[in-house]
């Protein structure tokens, strides 16, 4: 794959004044009762998300169901019914397994 270097420097540039501005703007932002009511909604859903990509996406494209998809729906089926999470681990890795033994 091709490179491009302005891209990244764009990028670079770009995240660097996210950063410097976060700093500069301090509590101001951070305090507002919009911003404190969904920050700790954020990390469950992007932890949602990237298990979702990593589950279903290869090459850029929605795939099969395969074994994966199968352990997630598991784990996901015990955390629902309130499963410790060693549990729900390891519920779905054996479902993991069994599939792809059968498959």
């Amino acid at each position: 794959a091709r490179v491009s270097w302005t891209l990244i420097l764009v990028l670079a540039a770009g995240s660097y004044l996210f950063k410097v501005t976060g700093l500069m703007m301090g509590t101001r932002l951070t305090q507002t009762p919009v911003v404190t009511g969904i920050a700790p909604l954020l990390p469950p859903a992007l932890l949602a998300a990237l298990v979702v990509v990593q589950t279903l996406v290869v090459d850029g494209s929605v795939e099969v169901v395969d074994a994966r998809a199968l352990g997630v729906a598991a784990g996901a089926v015990a955390v629902a019914l309130r499963a410790p999470f060693i549990v729900v681990v390891a519920i779905s890795a054996a479902v993991a397994a069994l599939a792809r033994a059968v498959s």
